[in-house]
C-alpha cells in the first residue's frame, strides 16, 4: 500500500464540495499506547546522528550488525583484490515516461490489465468502461498488487512446470471515477445506483487466472473451469479462536461462522502445501459508524461514522452490513460486528474452484500487508511473519502447536492453532517475541498491570492491536512487505516511511523519515519458534545525500529510491525492491516514477532493474520455476485520473484509461532473468 498521499485519488464528486466519498484509503494512526517508538530505544543518540555518509555505520557497528561487503573503491583502498560485479546489466536511468522501462536485452508486455474476461461469459473490457456489475465478476478487478504463480502440477506443493499455471493476482481498491463510464453517482452526500455500488465490490479481491506460454513463447489466458473471481461479496468461513465468537456474530452469520468477501487485499503469501493467502489491509475505512462510544475493536482500528466509499448508504443487506452502527438490542439484529469479520488472513485453493475461502483468525486481525514463511522442514512448526501497514504499528510472528508434515492433507490445524507474538526491538541490536497468548504467564502479568481483560483467545485476536499494546511491542514505521533469504534464512522488512517521527536513533537515524527503510533480523533457534532475534539495518532508502545502500556507502544515481514497499528474493538470493512513493517525491524529486530495484548481497551492488509509467506503484512479484518468466504488477498507473483528466493511457495508449495489469518480463535472449 502506498505511503500517505498528498493528493492521490482523492475524488471529489461534482457539487458535493463536502463529500469524504473516495479519499485516499489511508488508515490514520489510531495507536495512543505508551509503547516505546524504535526510535526511542537508544539514549544519547541525537538529531545530529542524522545520517550523512558514514553516520550509519557507525551506528550499525553499534548494534553488532553482520559486515557489510565492501565496495569496490573501499576494497582498493585496503589493497584488497576488486570485487567481482555480479549484476550484469545496466542500471535502468531515473525516469518520468509513461511506460515500463527495463533495461536493454530485457522485454516487458502488460498482461490481463484490469477488465480482462477470465471465466463465465468472457464479456469484453469496453473502453469506456460502461460495463456492468455482472461483467466487472467475470474479468480481473481493479489495481492489480500482491500475486503469485503456481505451477500447473503444484496441487500439493511445490511445482516445476514453467510453462503453465495459475496466476492468482490481489485487488487492492478502486478507483471510482475511472470504474465507470462517467464516474459514480452521489446525491446528497450518498450512493443512490445500486448497480455502480455492486461493480465497485465485484472489482475487490483475487482474481485466479490459468496461464499458458504459447510455442512462440507469448503468455495467454486458457479458458478453464479453474478461473475464478473471489469479490468482496464471496462466501467466507471463519476458522480458528474466533470462530463463533460473540464479536463475529452478524445478521448474516448469528452463530458467527462465516462472512462475506474480502477486500483491501494487499500483499500475499503462499503455504509450503500449495495454497494462497491474501492479506487484508486497510479494511476499516470501508465501514462506518453512527454510534458515539465505540467497543476496542472498532476504535483501535480506526472506524469512523463516514466510510471510503460510502457503500452502506444504499438500502439493502448486501450494502447495509458496511453499517456498524448498532441498531437492534443484540449483534445478531444487525452489522456492529461486521468490521470484526475483516482484518484477517484468508487462504484460498486455487485448484479448487469449488473450495470456500477461508479468514484464518490465529493470525491475528490487523491492516496485513502480507505474510511470508519461514523455511519449512517436515516435523518442526510452521511459522510466519507479517507487518501491520500503518504508522507507529507492530511486526507479527506466528507459530503453529502442531508440526509441518509434506503430503499431509489435514493442515487446518497448522494455520489454525498456534501462538501469535509481537515483536520488541531493544535497543542493543537484540530483539524477542513477546506472545499474544492469554495462557502465557507474561502476557497475563501486562494484561493485570495495564487493567485491560479478554474473556479469551479469541477476544485477544480480535484485538491484536491492543493485545500487541499490552505486551509492549515496539513501534514501527509502517511496516510493509517482508522475504526471507533462501540460503541465510534471515528475514527483512521494509518500512516504508514514517514523517511523524521527532528524534533520529540507531534503528531509525533520519527524524522525518520520509524515505524509509528496511531492516533485517535472525533467529537464534534454528526452527524459527523461539522467542529471541538479532536485529540490524539494511538499507536507508533516500537520494544521494542522504541514504545508505547494501554496500554500506550512500546509494548512487542507479539506485536511488524513495519509500520501499514490496520485498522478494528470487531462488538465486537476489533481493527485489520495489516502490511506492506518492505526491512530490515522484513528481518533483530526484527519484522519477516509482521503481523496482535488484541487490545482490554477496557484493553488496544494487541496480535500478524497472521504471513504471507515470502515477503508478510498483508491487507484487513472482516468477516461473526456472526464472525465465518474472512476472510484476503494475498499479493505479495515472493516479488521480477522472474520465475527462487522464494523467496516464498505459498500457492501451491513444487516450485509452490508464489500467493496472501484470507485466510479463523476459530476456531477449530467452535466459534466466540473472
Amino acid at each position: 500500500m502506498a505511503p500517505l498521499r498528498t493528493h492521490a485519488w482523492s475524488y471529489i464528486v461534482a457539487n458535493q464540495k463536502d463529500s469524504t466519498l473516495f479519499g485516499n484509503g489511508d488508515e490514520l494512526p489510531s495507536n495512543s499506547s505508551n509503547n516505546p517508538h524504535i526510535h526511542e530505544l537508544i539514549e544519547g543518540i541525537g538529531r545530529r546522528q542524522v545520517i550523512t555518509g558514514g553516520a550509519a555505520l557507525g551506528i550499525l557497528a553499534f548494534l553488532g550488525a553482520p559486515l557489510l561487503p565492501r565496495t569496490t573503491e573501499a576494497s582498493q583502498a585496503a589493497g584488497l583484490p576488486r570485487r567481482q560485479e555480479r549484476l550484469l546489466f545496466n542500471a535502468v536511468p531515473v525516469t518520468r515516461a509513461d511506460t515500463v522501462t527495463v533495461p536493454e536485452g530485457f522485454k516487458a508486455s502488460a498482461f490481463i490489465p484490469w477488465g480482462t474476461p477470465i471465466t463465465g461469459t468472457y464479456p469484453t473490457f469496453l473502453d469506456d468502461a460502461s460495463n456492468t456489475a455482472r461483467d466487472q465478476g467475470e474479468q480481473t478487478g481493479m489495481h492489480h498488487d500482491g500475486m503469485h504463480f503456481f505451477p500447473i502440477d503444484a496441487q500439493n506443493g511445490k511445482g516445476r512446470d514453467s510453462s503453465h499455471g495459475l496466476l492468482v493476482v490481489n485487488h487492492e481498491y478502486i478507483d471510482a471515477p475511472l470504474l465507470h463510464k462517467n464516474g459514480p453517482t452521489v446525491v446528497n452526500g450518498k450512493r443512490v445506483n445500486a448497480n455502480e455500488v455492486r461493480k465497485e465490490i465485484n472489482a475487490h479481491g483475487v482474481s485466479i487466472v490459468e496461464i499458458r506460454r504459447t510455442i512462440n513463447g507469448q503468455w495467454e489466458v486458457v479458458p478453464s473451469a479453474r478461473n475464478r473471481r473471489i469479490t468482496a461479496a464471496t462466501p467466507m468461513q471463519i476458522h480458528g479462536p474466533a470462530r463463533g465468537h460473540k464479536l463475529m456474530v452478524t445478521r448474516h452469520s448469528p452463530d458467527g461462522t462465516s462472512a462475506r468477501g474480502t477486500h483491501n487485499n494487499c500483499s500475499n503469501g503462499f503455504t509450503p502445501w500449495g495454497t494462497y493467502l491474501t492479506c487484508e489491509e486497510n479494511w476499516a475505512g470501508y465501514f462506518a459508524t453512527k454510534d458515539t462510544e465505540l467497543p476496542r475493536e472498532l476504535s483501535r482500528y480506526g472506524v469512523s461514522s463516514t466510510s471510503r466509499y460510502g457503500w452502506e448508504t444504499l438500502a439493502g443487506d448486501e450494502f447495509e452490513r458496511f453499517d456498524a452502527t448498532r441498531k437492534s438490542s443484540d449483534a445478531g439484529g444487525d452489522y456492529r460486528n461486521e468490521p470484526t469479520t475483516f482484518g484477517w488472513i484468508v487462504e484460498i485453493d486455487p485448484f479448487n474452484p469449488d473450495s470456500t475461502p477461508i479468514k484464518r483468525t490465529a493470525l491475528g486481525r490487523f491492516a496485513h500487508e502480507g505474510v511470508i514463511f519461514a523455511p519449512t522442514r517436515s516435523g518442526k512448526p510452521v511459522v510466519c511473519y507479517s507487518g501491520d501497514d500503518s504508522r507507529n504499528e507492530y511486526i507479527y510472528k506466528y507459530v503453529s502447536r502442531d508440526k509441518y508434515r509434506p503430503g499431509s492433507r489435514n493442515t487446518d490445524s497448522l494455520l489454525d492453532e498456534g501462538t501469535l507474538y509481537a515483536a520488541r526491538f531493544n535497543a542493543d541490536g537484540s530483539g524477542e517475541w513477546l506472545a499474544l497468548d492469554i495462557a502465557d504467564p507474561a502476557f497475563r502479568s501486562a494484561c493485570d498491570t495495564a487493567g485491560v481483560s479478554f474473556a479469551d483467545q479469541g477476544e485477544v485476536l480480535i484485538n491484536t492491536r491492543l493485545a500487541a499494546d499490552v505486551a509492549g511491542a515496539t513501534k514501527m514505521d509502517r511496516p510493509e512487505w517482508g522475504a526471507v533469504h533462501p540460503d541465510t534464512g534471515d528475514v527483512y522488512f521494509t518500512l516504508t516511511n514514517n514523517t511523524s517521527r521527532k528524534e533520529p536513533d540507531a534503528a531509525n537515524p533520519r527524524q522525518n523519515n520520509a524515505y524509509g527503510h528496511i531492516i533485517r533480523w535472525r533467529e537464534e533457534s534454528r526452527d524459527y519458534a523461539g522467542r529471541r532475534f538479532k536485529w540490524s539495518l539494511f538499507l536507508l532508502a533516500g537520494p544521494q545525500s542522504d541514504s545508505q545502500g547494501p554496500n554500506g556507502q550512500p546509494l548512487t544515481a542507479d539506485n536511488i529510491l524513495a519509500s520501499p514497499d514490496g520485498l522478494w528474493f528470487d531462488n538465486e538470493g537476489h533481493l527485489w525492491i520495489q516502490t511506492d512513493m506518492s505526491g512530490s517525491q515522484q513528481t518533483d524529486g530526484p527519484f522519477g516514477n516509482n521503481q523496482m530495484l535488484v541487490a545482490d548481497l554477496k557484493s553488496g551492488e544494487m541496480k535500478r532493474f524497472l521504471v513504471g509509467p507515470v502515477g503508478c506503484e510498483v508491487t507484487g512479484i513472482t516468477a516461473t520455476p526456472d526464472f525465465r518468466t518474472l512476472f510484476v504488477n503494475i498499479q493505479h498507473p495515472g493516479e488521480g485520473s477522472t474520465p475527462n483528466n487522464l494523467l496516464s493511457t498505459w498500457p492501451n495508449g491513444s487516450g485509452k484509461r490508464p489500467r493496472a495489469a501484470t507485466v510479463i518480463i523476459t530476456r531477449e535472449d530467452g535466459r534466466k532473468i540473472l
